[in-house]
């Protein structure tokens, strides 16, 4: 694996476009989280990496079940769902079902000069307090450290240590990188329509969740 130690927090959380919006489904209010990333691979690899069984536990996490349109997926200690839209090399749709919740993500690649950008779409009904707790980095920013560990693993080839990743994370760099990515997704809620100070205050606590920092 890439090694962590030569991560650029400042670079590294500069490669993400974040946008945020608000969504309905069936007539219920939802808000949406939009990532954006341009990966120097060509869009078959990136779709392989995506989407195959034995590819995803080396830079995400080990899944089973059937990773088709109609299957359902369970993503070890995580999120599992249903497949339910499949349209390779381009997308493809699941449920994200967690904690007894579920929402939906929408995945998309096109290829860009020189590499492929990954659009993730996460379309949520969220407990307004919840979201003026935390605000969008609450998802924001794990989907940050995942589609990083996916740079990481795509630079290579090779396995992520997930010991060494986690460790990493709350380190001072990998606290430096949750900083600026929670920033980033509290920048975007603001652009979205949110309170700024609202907005601020929901992503320093999500910094404070995911460094287990106390919050304030």
């Amino acid at each position: 694996m890439t090694s962590t130690s030569t991560i650029d927090p400042v670079a590294t959380a500069g490669l993400m476009t974040r946008e945020v919006r608000d969504g309905s489904r069936d007539g219920t209010p939802t808000k949406i989280a939009v990532a954006r990333r341009t990966y120097d691979a060509d869009r078959d690899d990136l779709w392989n990496a995506l989407t195959s069984a034995e590819r995803l536990p080396r830079w995400f996490l080990p899944v089973s079940g059937e990773l088709s349109v109609g299957g359902r997926y369970q993503f070890e200690g995580q999120a599992g769902g249903q497949v339910e839209r499949c349209d390779a090399p381009e997308s493809f749709d699941i449920t994200w079902e967690f904690g007894g919740q579920v929402s939906w993500v929408t995945v998309s690649l096109r290829p860009a000069d020189g590499g492929t950008t990954l659009e993730l779409v996460h379309e949520a009904v969220v407990d307004p307090d919840f979201w003026k707790r935390y605000g969008p980095g609450a998802v924001g920013v794990g989907w940050d450290l995942a589609l990083l560990g996916l740079g990481l693993h795509l630079a290579t080839g090779s396995t992520n240590d997930a010991s060494e990743f986690e460790a990493w994370t709350l380190s001072p760099v990998g606290v430096e990188f949750v900083r600026l990515a929670s920033t980033g997704w509290a920048d975007a809620a603001i652009a979205g329509g949110d309170d700024t100070d609202s907005a601020r205050a929901a992503g320093a606590r999500t910094i404070a969740f995911y460094t287990t920092q106390p919050e304030a």
